[in-house]
């Protein structure tokens, strides 16, 4: 079920949702480090995390999902925000050469048929990064924040839901490891608790952020024939004489 539009920018609106849009932003940027003259697509809630390729990218765009909501993006500038369902996006095949999907996986109802039209839409050699909550992670089992709202995953639960949608993983990042508390304390002590957590590469992250490639040949299914015994020739047995 997703969120409303609303209530995700009121999140991002408060302390809490600035030092995790600064955070997660540097997550987000450092796997797309470079979108030089390439299309960058922003899906579900990913505006708080598009602006840092606005300058570079040659168009970056955002789509949200119809039953969350749309808001202005950006504020000051033409709208580059549009409002679609997830599952029938307005764009041309192989079109979009990136795409990051926030508050997303998470929420939609059928995150397979979603990731099928987000194939779609890929150019050969496209990539997408998916940020989810983690399933053993304090984000996911708080619902104060966005992402402890929806269906949490695991590594595992990602790699097959990307395999079968005809995408290969290729990188892995980790993000969010402070909790998820408005204390002003605690907030200050953010950057060192995402520092420690990296370092020591701590399971108990707040998000996964997984990379991956679009596949380009389907999978090919080996069957067996219907009948697998082999049938061998029997010599010395000739026919009767009439």
């Amino acid at each position: 079920m997703f969120l409303d539009v609303v209530d995700l920018r009121s999140f991002y609106a408060q302390p809490l949702g600035v030092v995790t849009r600064r955070i997660l932003g540097r997550a987000v940027r450092a796997r797309f480090a470079d979108v030089q003259g390439l299309s960058v697509l922003g899906l579900g809630y990913a505006t708080p995390y598009l602006g840092a390729f606005r300058e570079e990218a040659e168009r970056c765009i955002a789509v949200m999902p119809a039953a969350q909501g749309v808001v202005r993006w950006p504020s000051a500038a033409p709208t580059l925000a549009a409002l679609a369902d997830e599952t029938a996006l307005p764009l041309p095949n192989a079109s979009i050469d990136r795409v990051v999907a926030v508050h997303l996986l998470e929420t939609t109802p059928d995150a397979a048929e979603m990731l099928r039209e987000v194939w779609r839409i890929l150019a050969p050699g496209g990539r997408l990064l998916a940020v989810v909550p983690n399933r053993r992670g304090v984000w996911a089992r708080l619902d104060t924040t966005p992402f402890g709202n929806g269906r949490p995953f695991s590594r595992g639960q990602v790699v097959r839901l990307l395999r079968e949608t005809l995408f290969t993983p290729v990188g892995w990042s980790e993000a969010l490891y402070f909790p998820p508390v408005s204390s002003r304390w605690l907030l200050r002590t953010a950057y060192a608790w995402e520092r420690v957590g990296g370092g020591l590469s701590l399971p108990f992250s707040g998000v996964l952020l997984v990379e991956a490639t679009k596949q380009l040949h389907r999978p090919v299914l080996v069957r067996r024939p219907a009948f697998s015994q082999v049938l061998e020739p029997v010599f010395g047995q000739g026919v009767p004489a009439s």
